[in-house]
């Protein structure tokens, strides 16, 4: 399940300094190259892709077909809030994943596999892998779990009271003499066809699925010319790209930026972001029921959050920790000379070109790749109380032949880490202050008989615009900003080392252009939408007659009136 690292003597003394003629033979670099290795890796490739889709299958009956089913059984007054908390409910899953993670993270990968006497690594070791496949396993069975009520569902949704009373009252008006007007739009011309006031969206739902390929792409076109779902769907694409590469890669950036261990960045994003995205929600969808917020309101309430957004978000640029000074890998100007290349002091050590157990020189704060790369000859532990500590001596590449600790250097600035996350909390809330605004304008904007359709291609937009390509554009420009890899069978496998200044602005301001995008799409929605109340009400003032018109059409009427009399 993860690299096994060996604790011997044999292990130790190969990432000391020792000369050529006795020196270990280094381990075959290609002994774990082969095609079958290379087979089994793409194998469980495989089954961690077929468990994504099963996954996502699983989740259509709560979003999206949870979405409209909510919206058409509940009262349109509560219809908001209860979207709310569906929104802030599904998204406590991933703030108690990050919780989990965390207590998972601090159990070695192997846990199957541990030595009698343990290993020697900590959590603190650059090369600590966690158990995380075990919150895979409990998270599938709460999932079994949750699944049972689902079968005890009936197989019509019961309408809220409220909503009920609502419709008796439009039909009894649209059922009255005075509703039946030869204009009606219930009534029928004989002879008239139903098909001519069908449209694609409406025959697509009785089709079977082999007729509905044939007709989507009508069905798709017919929804995009609505202008304001589709700028809508746009600026969820922007934010579900900022939230996929924010959820996959937040974790990561922490632990680099700030120098922290991976299980304290995920308890910290479990306990700070997701609640805030849980509260900006909510409020989202109380501020729409309280307010009574129609189109126009929801796409103002839309562009504040995410003005806001954009401005405590601009802070982020600024709150990070500088890179560590690494030998033979970074240099700074205000550094020592000679650090840019690896010092001439451990040429005749024969060091491993792949090894990578980092040590840090406490008094100038240079950390070297191995203790060979800082010509270290030997190895000491002291045991304390609650923990043992390795030190190496005889270093002829450290000045003053101090020892060097084992491990990465700690940074000075590591506690900068909960502001900037505070920041990064407190904007995820006034973006998902939209949520439940910007569904709204999708299912008031279509017809109700399309609501289903729309969300679902909705969703379709957002996997393949957002949740696909978002994590990989992401990926790619965090290794971009990577000074040293590591090299597995001559390709490379991980980053050991990045340039956390680059690091920083490429993934503050790749979130931050999503924001932007996000923010342009509202300002068109709600453009779009006074375009459309302007019109209507010039429409409706033509169509209405003018108080002069008005009276002369009343005088014949009248007279008709009076002499009858």
């Amino acid at each position: 399940m993860g690299p096994r690292i060996e604790n011997t003597p044999q292990d130790f003394e190969a990432s000391l300094c020792l000369p050529t003629a006795s020196a270990p033979a280094p381990a075959p670099s290609n002994g774990n190259c082969s095609s079958s290795t290379e087979a089994q890796h793409l194998g469980l490739v495989g089954i961690m892709f077929v468990a994504q889709t099963l996954l996502g299958v699983g989740g259509v009956p709560i979003q999206p077909f949870g979405i409209s089913y909510i919206d058409d059984f509940a009262h349109h007054s509560n219809s908001p809030l209860y979207l709310g908390i569906l929104f802030a409910v599904t998204m406590m899953g991933p703030g108690l994943a990050f919780g989990l993670g965390s207590l998972m993270l601090r159990l070695y990968v192997d846990i199957n596999r541990m030595p009698e006497g343990g290993i020697s690594l900590t959590i603190k070791d650059p090369r600590w892998v966690g158990a995380w496949w075990l919150g895979f396993l409990i998270a599938a069975g709460t999932v079994a779990l949750a699944a049972i009520p689902y079968f005890f569902f009936p197989k019509e949704m019961p309408k809220e009271k409220h909503e009920l009373q609502f419709r008796r009252k439009v039909l009894a008006v649209t059922d009255s003499p005075a509703g039946k007007g030869k204009d009606s739009p219930t009534e029928q011309r004989p002879g008239e066809s139903t098909k001519k006031q069908d449209g694609p969206v409406q025959i697509a739902r009785n089709l079977t699925v082999i007729q509905f390929i044939k007709v989507f792409p009508k069905v798709l076109l017919q929804t995009l010319r609505h202008p304001t779902f589709l700028l809508v769907v746009l600026s969820q694409v922007c934010l579900s790209s900022m939230a996929a590469g924010m959820g996959t890669f937040l974790p990561k950036f922490l632990e680099r930026q700030f120098f922290i261990t991976a299980s304290y960045a995920n308890l910290l994003i479990g306990c700070l972001s997701f609640p805030s995205i849980i509260v900006g929600i909510v409020v989202g969808g109380v501020l729409v029921k309280r307010l009574h917020l129609g189109p126009v309101g929801c796409s103002v309430l839309c562009l504040l959050g995410m003005l806001l957004c954009l401005f405590f978000s601009l802070p982020l640029f600024f709150i990070g920790c500088p890179s560590h000074q690494i030998a033979g890998i970074t240099h700074q100007p205000s550094a020592q000379p000679g650090l840019e290349l690896f010092p001439g002091c451990m040429e005749a050590c024969s060091c491993q070109s792949d090894g990578f157990n980092p040590v840090c020189d406490p008094s100038a704060r240079v950390e070297y790749i191995t203790p060979c790369h800082a010509g270290c000859s030997s190895r000491v532990v002291q045991d304390a109380l609650d923990k043992s500590q390795v030190f190496y001596t005889n270093c002829s590449c450290v000045a003053g032949d101090n020892p060097v600790l084992a491990g990465s250097c700690d940074s000075t600035c590591s506690h900068l880490v909960v502001p900037f996350l505070l920041l990064v909390s407190l904007g995820s809330a006034l973006a998902c202050l939209t949520h439940t605004p910007s569904f709204l304008l999708i299912l008031r904007g279509v017809k109700k008989e399309d609501k289903t359709l729309a969300v679902g291609i909705q969703f379709m937009f957002l996997r393949i615009l957002a949740w696909m390509p978002s994590p990989v554009i992401h990926g790619s420009a965090i290794d971009t900003t990577c000074v040293h890899w590591a090299l597995s069978c001559g390709h490379r496998a991980v980053c050991r080392y990045y340039n956390n200044d680059l690091l920083r602005n490429r993934f503050i301001g790749l979130q931050f252009f999503y924001k932007i995008g996000s923010m342009i799409c509202f300002a068109l929605v709600l453009a779009v939408l006074r375009q459309q109340t302007k019109e209507a009400r010039t429409k409706e003032s033509r169509s209405s007659p003018c108080p002069e018109q008005q009276l002369l059409v009343s005088e014949p009427g009248k007279k008709s009136e009076d002499s009858r009399v």
